[in-house]
Parts: structure tokens; sequence; C-alpha cells
């Protein structure tokens, strides 16, 4: 929990640079938000395999420019899919006056797509240093 509050204080002062990874390949992400939010369940779920017993989730939004991104995505996002894939965003962030790498996991929730770039709604699933 402290690398989230960490990440998240450090994207509201500084522009980290954040990579997401879909199959093997790499996407530059032009933009960034993580909120945390209610999920609107009152008793614990199973969406997709995943268990939400949190009344509460950290989101995050990504706008990525590169649209070649798109046909990746169809097999990674939650819902009409059973079989679906977390996606790993990359990023470097300073703790302590020392760079600390993170690697976020997340499930793909929701994508809208315009004809310059895709965003990307997300549920973190875990936060790893690296």
């Amino acid at each position: 929990m402290q690398l989230l509050e960490n990440l998240m204080a450090f994207i509201e002062k500084n522009s980290p640079t954040f990579t997401l990874y879909v199959n093997n390949q790499t996407f530059p992400i032009a933009s960034t938000s993580i909120s945390n939010s209610p999920i609107p369940v009152n008793e614990p779920t199973t969406r997709g395999g995943v268990y939400f017993s949190d009344k509460f989730a950290y989101k995050m939004k990504c706008v990525v420019e590169d649209l070649s991104v798109v046909p990746l995505l169809t097999k990674k996002m939650l819902g009409p899919n059973t079989e679906f894939g977390e996606l790993k965003i990359t990023t470097q962030i300073e703790s302590d006056g020392k760079p600390v790498s993170v690697e976020i996991f997340t499930n793909l929730t929701n994508s809208v797509q315009t004809p310059e770039s895709i965003e990307l709604s997300m549920i973190i699933v875990k936060l790893e240093s690296v």
C-alpha cells in the first residue's frame, strides 16, 4: 500500500513515463491517472475469476496513442471473455531520493477509442517494485 501511495504522490508532482506491455510488445502511454473509487457492490463478488472483497478499488486510466495496440486488447478485457490477461505497466518513481522501478498489474475494465488514441480504464490488481 505504501508503494501505491508513493506512486500516486509522485504522479501528482511529476510526469513519469509509463509503458504498457501487451503480448511482448511495448506501447508508450501518453497520460495516466490513478484514483481510489468505490466499487458498486455491497458484498464480495467474483467477476472473471477475480475476487473483489474490498468496497474500494484503485483505478487507473491511461491514454495510448499507438492504435496498433487495439487488436491485442480484445482478449484482455473483463466482461464477455471468460479468460482475460493482466496488463503490465511500468514506470520509474523516486522514493527517498532513489529511483525505483515499479510494475503495475491491472485488469482492463473499459476502453474508449478515438481516431487518435484509446483510453484504457483499469483496476490495479498488484504493484511491485523491481
